[in-house]
């Protein structure tokens, strides 16, 4: 054995994971070592960048940072990076840079793959790692600032308009009236075939501008060829800067366009307005536009926008709670809206009311796919004949409004529409009691559904008032809680005997997952009951369940396990249906595992690992009788 070979293999033997390798596997992990060696500042990973090492570090240090520059991790002798990549098949997303002048083996992708694949120590160790970054890489995003990390050519959405250098004025003002545009780009590679020339790519830029300015106002003729009127001192952006760093440049130079190139090729032109549209698909922009809306069409016609919104939250990594939070906001303004203008439609309400928002939106919970559950408090003076038409007409406006937003009608009829779910606070306050003191199978479901409500107009004090009864007669309450976690059981992690994924069998998805159905929905449950049985007072899963851990109800450890679970399998949901939209596919909660990484795939067996064992431990702590 070669003294170098020698030398990795007592280095590696050192360190985990490599020392719980068979010899034999060590030599031969040893035998296809590369050494590298970087200088301190210098770039070992960069974003966006395709990675085919595992990178152990032999000497030095590196430090690891998110995308948008912010120090993530500092690394050392023994430690590894570059795996995440490697086991996503992915770009690399966490730029390295050495610390110090630093050493480094590097194990080829394929050397890496075959471990990880074959060896469940070691992957199980690379893995503890590598979820411990998951884990820190998606929660405190929260000041994110998209133009901080969104690439300029996402703003790109057509092909720029280029003409060569004889074009008239009144021919280059055709073609972009007909293209839609305001800008056109010059360039003398109309003049030649040679795609190899040193020419510049683009010569001048036109824009309407500039015909006003340099063309009309001077009074030139129409046959002017561009080249007399266009801007040749041109700044450029290119496709991979971020958007910001396009903003600085318009700034500094005070221009109003910029050509997008990608390896010298123009591909785009991006003007300051693309940059305002980017930024007004955010939710503040898009609740606005909803109060600003004067009937149910102009409402209507925003479904898009947010389904654009909800892209976007994805494609800046944003969490399952921010995104959450704003569908669910974005759901209460459209609510809000329509309530407005019911109002206006049938005049002010003969009694006071409140509408609340059921299930997911009540949790903060609500993504693109998604029906409406609602219902209606009226004031305990309500007397059916005086009163029921009017709010049956308001109830049958919102209803069908959110329908014509996005908001499908609820199969099951929880909607404000049906009278039983229309009526005085008394009679709430009688069937919340009902359903807890003598709990049936059919009240136990409406208990799932209706006991995360939340007052969204009117006499909002009303839904505080319910919120407060449900946890005071819950509290503790053992008959009652163990029928709620029977019930939660109903809906079971997609795990078979071996922990192999269970696919669907109702007949219309045979090789898929519902990750409603057998993943968000089942957490939300169990972290329900486990919420009632302390009076924790969040609605939202990871808020109950923060007060769930701080009363020790669970075994140590198992409520952050719990958290994670729920935020990796709800980010398989999201992504899965801002994939469905790229593709221009009508959105599901029906992912197919065969297309998701081995990487996801394993995490995601194991967060279903943690529900089920989840599940088992609430079986085991809710006994009707039994001391909570």
């Amino acid at each position: 054995m070669a003294t170098e070979q020698v030398e990795v293999t007592d280095f590696l033997q050192r360190h985990k994971p490599f020392s719980d390798l068979a010899a034999p596997e060590l030599s031969h992990v040893a035998s296809g070592v590369e050494i590298a060696y970087y200088k301190a500042g210098s770039p070992i990973l960069t974003f966006g960048q395709d990675n085919t090492h595992w990178f152990v570090i032999r000497s030095g240090a590196v430090e690891v940072f998110r995308r948008d520059g912010e120090l993530y991790n500092r690394l050392g002798e023994g430690n590894f990076f570059g795996e995440l990549a490697l086991m996503r098949n992915r770009p690399v997303r966490f730029p390295v840079v050495a610390l110090e002048d630093t050493l480094v083996y590097l194990i080829d992708a394929d050397t890496f793959n075959n471990l990880f694949d074959n060896d469940e120590q070691f992957a199980d160790f690379v893995e503890v790692e590598d979820r411990s970054r998951l884990r820190e890489s998606s929660p405190d995003k929260k000041d994110n600032n998209a133009l901080l990390t969104v690439k300029v050519e996402k703003l790109i959405e057509q092909l720029p308009l280029i003409l060569p250098p004889h074009t008239s004025v009144q021919d280059a003002a055709l073609r972009m009236t007909e293209e839609g545009v305001s800008s056109l780009l010059i360039s003398n590679e109309y003049l030649n075939d040679d795609t190899s020339s040193d020419d510049e790519p683009v010569i001048g830029i036109v824009t309407d501008v500039d015909i006003r300015s340099r063309l009309v106002a001077n009074g030139l003729d129409l046959s002017t060829p561009v080249t007399d009127i266009m801007t040749t001192q041109l700044t450029i952006v290119q496709s991979n800067q971020y958007v910001f760093e396009a903003m600085m440049l318009m700034l500094k130079h005070k221009v109003t366009h910029l050509p997008v190139l990608r390896k010298s090729k123009p591909i785009g032109l991006i003007s300051h307005q693309d940059i305002l549209r980017y930024e007004s698909q955010n939710s503040l922009f898009v609740v606005k536009s909803i109060f600003n809306a004067q009937n149910v069409d102009e409402l209507a016609a925003l479904k898009d926008e947010v389904q654009t919104c909800f892209s976007r939250m994805v494609d800046e990594d944003a969490n399952s709670q921010m995104i959450g939070s704003a569908m669910a906001v974005i759901g209460r303004s459209f609510k809000q809206r329509l309530l407005e203008l019911a109002e206006e439609e049938f005049g002010p309400p003969p009694i006071p009311y409140c509408f609340l928002a059921l299930g997911s939106m009540a949790r903060d919970e609500q993504l693109i796919v998604t029906d409406q559950d609602n219902a209606l408090v009226l004031d305990n003076r309500f007397e059916p004949k005086l009163h029921d038409a009017y709010f049956n007409d308001l109830a049958n406006f919102v209803c069908d409004g959110l329908d014509r937003c996005g908001y499908t009608y609820c199969k099951g009829g929880i909607m404000a529409t049906n009278k039983k779910w229309r009526q005085p606070l008394k009679i709430w306050e009688q069937y919340f009691t009902q359903w807890i003191d003598n709990p049936t199978p059919e009240t136990l479901l409406h208990s799932a559904i209706f006991f995360d409500l939340d007052g969204v107009w009117g006499k909002k004090v009303w839904a505080d008032a319910l919120n407060r009864l449900i946890r005071k007669k819950a509290f503790k309450n053992s008959r009652f809680l163990a029928c709620m976690a029977r019930n939660a059981l109903l809906r079971t992690p997609p795990l078979g005997f071996f922990k192999d994924f269970v696919m669907e069998t109702d007949g219309r998805q045979t090789n898929s997952i519902n990750m409603k159905r057998r993943g968000t929905a089942p957490i939300a449950d169990l972290i329900r009951v486990h919420a009632l049985s302390v009076g924790a007072e969040g609605r939202n899963s990871f808020s109950r369940l923060n007060g769930v851990i701080d009363a020790k109800i669970l075994p140590p450890g198992r409520g952050v396990d719990l958290r994670d679970a729920l935020e990796f399998i709800a980010m398989v949901r999201i992504r899965h249906q801002a994939f469905d939209l790229e593709m221009k596919r009508v959105p599901d909660n029906d992912i197919e595992p065969e297309y998701l990484s081995d990487f996801e795939r394993k995490n995601l067996r194991d967060a279903f690992q943690i529900l089920s064992d989840a599940q088992k431990y609430m079986k085991y702590r809710y006994q009707p009788g039994r001391h909570l």
